[in-house]
């Protein structure tokens, strides 16, 4: 028998419906927000109905959505429905967009009650066997990847079984679009926190004010624009996992808390000084080289040994192409699965090329080109014509230019002539930029924090770049 439970102002606005779903559903009602909640704790309804005046004062010094998140903190996956006059109906829809699961107008009726009940239900299972079906495409897919033939892929996916079972800490290293990501969700899934939740966090893509807010959250009036209390990544994982993508980016107020969570395991949030317990496993990403950062002062040394505590280097997909055919067989069959198309081979011109381009986009680039293909293709095979001319005449890698010292160590001389190309790709940019920051990070696929750091590194003015169109020496 499902539970109902209503919170309204006037109880004799409960009493048909009592009378006439009581056979079917077990209906408990009460006045007040704050006792409702230790009721909900209590018993766990499926459904909430709450009178749209009881949602306004409570949300009063916050918001709709904080009083809804305080609901399913208590009482997980409960739907919330709104009770209304027909006068404030449009503020009942509007509450809806807010996170309520539907509404429903005063006098209350049985059959409109049965059906909002009905159609919740309904929508509910179908998103339920969506997520099952994708679980499982998911689960196929992580069972198909880690048969590598790849002798580099073999030796990293043997560290993630042996690292998964642990608490410690790492650090996934590897180009844009090594699949960087795929392998945090991995370790969790083989780890002991995989019913808790992975929450991903994107840090190169948060501005720098907001950083530290959303990763640990911030009480409100904490600043101009806090208007209401906000949890954090942190806060939000719990007993899971938090994967802190290009972590390379993060400001060094939050590279302090950081360090702080992975030492103490604890942190607050900004506007206040309680502490707030973290059992959280840490995974971060980087494809840039954090010692370097750490020799060029612009990441704390302190906190690069601590997120190192097992390193993971992802190779590039032009050092594992033994494993392009069957990657580009496992992304089709993922297409076939949620589009309506059988698309079941890839012509073997295709592969060929496949396996003479340099993928300097690495896995990404190769389920980016396979789904732009896959769209335009109206036969069963994949064919040439369909993917971009370029990955058919791409060119031959030119030997690079200059002398080299031979005095050195092969990793001196990797960074040394890494650092004389990084310094001329970004001349050139901003050169052609004028020295505008953002244009130039945007033509180089990076943020402008990161450029930011890498002028200071190079010794690169935007002050030289601008309207002469050619730098000042």
């Amino acid at each position: 028998m499902k539970k109902l439970h209503f919170i309204l102002r006037q109880m004799d606005a409960l009493k048909g419906i009592q009378d006439s779903l009581s056979s079917v559903y077990r209906i408990a009602a009460g006045r007040q927000l704050s006792t409702a909640l230790q009721i909900l704790r209590r018993s766990k309804p499926e459904f909430v109905f709450v009178d749209i005046e009881i949602l306004q004062q409570a949300a009063a010094e916050s918001s709709y959505k904080a009083v809804f998140q305080t609901i399913s903190l208590v009482c997980p996956n409960i739907s919330i429905i709104v009770m209304a006059p027909p006068e404030l109906l449009p503020e009942a829809v509007s509450i809806v967009h807010d996170g309520a699961a539907s509404y429903l107008t005063y006098p209350l009726v049985p059959d409109e009650l049965r059906l909002v009940i009905n159609s919740i239900i309904e929508q509910t299972r179908a998103e339920s066997e969506l997520d099952y079906l994708r679980e499982q495409v998911w689960q196929e897919d992580e069972f198909e990847l880690l048969h590598t033939k790849s002798p580099a892929m073999k030796a990293v996916f043997e560290n993630i079984h042996a690292v998964a079972g642990t608490k410690s800490t790492v650090l996934l290293t590897g180009e844009t679009g090594s699949g960087k990501g795929f392998t945090a969700r991995l370790i969790h899934r083989l780890s002991s926190r995989k019913n808790e939740r992975f929450i991903e966090v994107h840090c190169g893509a948060i501005p720098d004010t907001l950083v530290e807010s959303e990763m640990f959250g911030h009480e409100k009036g904490a600043f101009t624009g806090a208007i209401k209390r906000k949890l954090g990544k942190f806060e939000i994982a719990g007993n899971g996992t938090i994967f802190l993508d290009e972590i390379g980016t993060i400001t060094p107020p939050a590279q302090i808390k950081l360090l702080q969570v992975i030492q103490d395991g604890v942190f607050h949030r900004v506007g206040s000084e309680e502490d707030i317990r973290a059992d959280v496993r840490i995974i971060a990403a980087t494809n840039i080289d954090l010692k370097q950062l750490c020799d060029d002062k612009l990441f704390r040394s302190d906190l690069y040994y601590r997120l190192n505590v097992f390193p993971v280097e992802l190779p590039p997909l032009k050092q594992r192409k033994e494993d392009i055919p069957q990657l580009a067989a496992l992304f089709l069959a993922k297409l076939n699965t949620f589009h309506s198309k059988n698309i079941t081979e890839v012509h073997p011109k295709v592969l060929e090329a496949f396996l003479a381009y340099s993928w300097p986009g690495n896995i990404r680039e190769l389920e980016n080109i396979l789904e732009r293909a896959y769209i335009l293709e109206k036969t069963s095979i994949l064919r040439p014509q369909n993917f971009p001319v370029e990955l058919f005449t791409y060119p031959p890698i030119k030997p690079m230019p200059g002398n080299i010292n031979r005095n050195l160590t092969l990793s001196e001389v990797r960074k040394q002539e890494l650092g004389k190309i990084e310094h001329k790709y970004l001349d050139l940019l901003l050169t052609k930029c004028n020295g505008k920051v953002n244009a130039t990070a945007a033509a180089a696929g990076i943020t402008t924090r990161q450029l930011h750091k890498l002028m200071k590194k190079h010794s690169l003015f935007k002050e030289n770049y601008k309207n002469t169109g050619v730098p000042r020496t």
